[in-house]
């Protein structure tokens, strides 16, 4: 082989960059393309794993599996009974790794015959499904978990159901009605165990404060040397240099107020549009490891994530 043909297979220098700038136009649009079905996505997520920042874990999983799913596909397919299948899979992977417990089989509902009980169309079903706490679902078996969800919560009709989670009609109705018994009895427990959030801790209390005043070396000073950065749906970054200089971004904007706050459970730093609003915008969550931050999770750019969060606020 001589030399001009191995200078003709070559690679190029630039084609790396360019495969990158491709593939990141491709995901961008691809985000375009199924941006409306992403809060709806948040929503059952969310219940399939009993955390907010669970779900969108989730949410985030199963577009990734989709936008790889669809390179090998010769056409799109109906865009929402695909993702939610795909979210539905994605939730019993967490399910199973999380190992929460189940009371029946993890992917079926039983045939049942027809019966007035399994009505699908039931209005105080509804109404329990939408007002229920959270974790409150965690007490369904999977099937009957997804079911009650999609029909409730997310007002699917029974056909969409069977063909989203792979099911016959027939254990779609079944699973509902199992399901809306089980939410009931832990919506009720729920209610008669309810417990106090512990005590904030005061590292919380201390990054919060430094935040408000924005003493931008007194947060830098709690971040670990590896500390990685997850601004959801946007980049990721490691390193106290890197991850300091998105610390300091927040310099240039002018629509937030944190407050230390509960949220499933978890303590978060509740983003308020300004010092004096009630109600966040979302959320920012971070882990700790020998009093320094190792981990921080900021979901700006996640607008729908208020949407299914309870704070506890600190007072």
């Amino acid at each position: 082989m001589d030399s001009s043909t191995t200078r003709a297979i070559e690679p190029d220098a630039a084609a790396p960059d360019d495969i990158i700038g491709v593939l990141e136009q491709g995901r961008r649009q691809f985000l375009a393309l199924v941006e409306h079905v992403r809060p709806e996505l948040h929503r059952y997520c969310t219940r399939m794993t009993g955390s907010v920042a669970d779900g969108e874990d989730v949410v985030q999983e199963t577009l990734a599996r989709a936008y790889y799913e669809l390179s090998e596909l010769k056409e799109l397919p109906r865009l929402r009974p695909w993702l939610f299948r795909i979210a539905h899979n994605r939730a019993i992977d967490h399910w199973r790794h999380e190992a929460y417990r189940a009371s029946e089989p993890l992917d079926t509902a039983i045939e049942v015959a027809d019966d007035a009980a399994l009505a699908p169309d039931n209005v105080m079903a509804r109404h329990q499904a939408v007002h229920a706490a959270i974790s409150c679902f965690l007490e369904l078996a999977p099937a009957q978990r997804g079911c009650v969800i999609l029909k409730d919560v997310l007002d699917h009709s029974v056909d969409e159901i069977a063909g989203e989670l792979s099911l016959s009609e027939q254990a779609v109705k079944a699973a509902l009605h199992r399901g809306r018994v089980a939410l009931r009895r832990g919506v009720e427990a729920s209610s008669l165990f309810a417990a106090r959030a512990p005590d904030m801790s005061p590292a919380l209390r201390r990054y919060a404060a430094l935040f408000n005043a924005h003493d931008w070396d007194g947060v830098r000073s709690m971040l670990a040397d590896d500390v990685r950065l997850d601004l959801v749906s946007r980049r990721k970054a490691a390193g106290r240099r890197e991850v300091g200089n998105y610390v300091t971004n927040y310099e240039r904007a002018t629509d937030w107020h944190v407050v230390a706050a509960w949220l499933d459970r978890r303590e978060v730093l509740a983003v308020m549009p300004d010092s004096r609003a009630t109600k966040a915008r979302y959320f920012i969550e971070l882990g700790w490891a020998d009093g320094r931050i190792v981990a921080i999770r900021d979901f700006r750019y996640v607008p729908y994530i208020a949407q299914e969060a309870s704070f506890e606020l600190e007072a």
